[in-house]
């Protein structure tokens, strides 16, 4: 199964970050859409060819997965879909922000930080609570379903940064039965925490998990794995059929030998010896707590969490979001310009021919002479017709501002008139009725005197 380049489109899911890969699977943060519009966070397995390619595998493994869907627990992580696409058999699951126990570890180590023991107890107890609760499900008869996990180890202890604690992948580990198909490369790293029984083959019930649990809690009192290989080897099946255990470091905790005793009986040989059900190995983890004071809260590991791997935490959850908005704005369009086509010029207007000049208005001829009237009459006549008219601006000059004003403010009964060529309003006065009817009246006169003259 190749790697294809992320992000990418899985089935009905798209894959933006990968987040781990062991001896069965890859593991691909993504998310779905929802029918409603939202989206959802998962962790998508998809099972490597080696498994994939067995008929059988995929049965049991089919059949536990709906198993394991049935479980609905705070200290479960949810399956939430199991299918194939192009080939590749996948599980997805409810996505925990956080580290898997192993991942945790080792940033401790990075740090050369100690896990403080009140938080390996509270992993411990949470991790048999929800084991308890796997335990005992029951079908819609009343009949215990008889799930076993078969896969308790590091990376299937998820660790939330609010300091929950949750199993995950109940059941997939069900073709780890020593079934002859197999390759040997299915179980390296796996090996370290199997039973005694699963490791040689036998039926295996829920002591089986008990025991895995009692490795981890070894572990972390302990500081370091419990089986060792040769040159830094993975552990084999063999060292896991033999089961030989250790005994544990000292390290001057409350009530030390009671806690010792917990844990060696969790990690007999002989499942006879051991805790009969996680229930009983969590009562004996939760007296002894009680008893050392060693008390400790999901609030104040979160709280440890944070204060000590923040960076890494907002590093992760900067980068992831980044991601998903990048998926959810859909493939960038790339715009590819063969050519730039020319600078368009910009071409001036052309110039206006200049108006050609008007020819001088011909000279008018003087008006003949008038017989001369009475000196009364011609005198009224001509003071009324004398009323005088405002000079109109000229049109070949520029009008003054004082002038601009005065033909602005001339009322509009006046006859007033638009001059767009000035810029402004100009006006042109109408003579009053009283000079028209005197000019009328003279002209009367006039022909009335030029009759009695002949």
């Amino acid at each position: 199964m190749s790697e294809d380049p992320l992000p990418r489109r899985f089935g009905p899911y798209h894959l933006f970050d990968k987040i781990g890969e062991g001896g069965m699977a890859r593991l691909y943060l993504g998310h779905r859409k929802t029918d409603l519009g939202g989206e959802r966070l998962v962790v998508v397995k998809q099972v490597l060819p080696m498994l994939a390619d067995s008929d059988e595998f995929c049965r049991l493994l089919t059949q536990e997965a709906k198993l394991a869907a049935r479980l609905s627990h705070r200290n479960i992580a949810q399956v939430v879909d199991l299918g194939r696409e192009d080939d590749v058999l996948y599980i997805a699951m409810e996505y925990v922000e956080g580290f898997d126990l192993r991942d945790l570890l080792r940033a401790c180590s990075k740090k050369q930080l100690p896990l403080p023991v009140q938080y390996a107890l509270l992993i411990a107890v949470e991790m048999l609570r929800g084991l308890d609760y796997a335990h005992k499900k029951q079908d819609d008869s009343g009949e215990a379903l008889g799930i076993v996990h078969r896969d308790v180890s590091p990376s299937n202890v998820l660790i939330s940064f609010e300091g929950d604690v949750k199993l995950c992948d109940f059941g997939i580990a069900l073709a780890f039965g020593a079934e002859a198909f197999l390759p040997e490369a299915g179980v390296q790293g796996k090996a370290g925490y199997m039973s005694p029984e699963a490791a040689v083959g036998a039926p295996i019930d829920e002591r089986s998990d008990i025991f895995s649990a009692g490795v981890i809690l070894w572990e972390l009192l302990n500081g370091r794995r419990l089986y060792r290989g040769e040159d830094r080897q993975a552990p084999t099946l063999e060292m896991a059929a033999a089961a030989v255990i250790p005994a544990l470091r000292h390290r001057g905790y409350p009530l030390e030998e009671e806690l010792h005793a917990i844990v060696m009986r969790a990690l007999a040989k002989d499942r006879d010896q051991r805790f009969p059900s996680a229930a009983e190995m969590r009562a004996e983890l939760e007296a002894y707590v009680r008893e050392s004071s060693l008390f400790a809260s999901p609030l104040k590991f979160g709280q440890w969490l944070t204060e000590h791997f923040a960076d890494e935490i907002l590093a992760r959850r900067r980068a992831r979001e980044v991601a998903a908005k990048a998926i959810a704005a859909g493939p960038l369009v790339k715009l590819t310009v063969s050519g730039a086509p020319p600078p368009v010029a910009a071409t001036p207007a052309p110039a206006m021919p200049p108006a050609p000049a008007m020819p001088p208005a011909p000279a008018m001829p003087p008006a003949p002479a008038m017989p001369p009237a009475p000196a009364m009459a011609v005198t009224a006549a001509m003071a009324a017709a004398a009323a005088p008219m405002p000079p109109a601006p000229s049109m070949g000059a520029a009008a003054s501002q004082p002038a601009i004003d005065a033909a602005r403010a001339v009322p509009r009964e006046l006859g007033e008139r638009a001059s767009p060529a000035l810029g402004f309003h100009s006006t042109i006065s109408r003579p009053p009725l009283v000079a028209w009817f005197a000019a009328a009246a003279l002209l009367v006169m006039l022909v009335v005197i030029a009759l009695l003259s002949r």
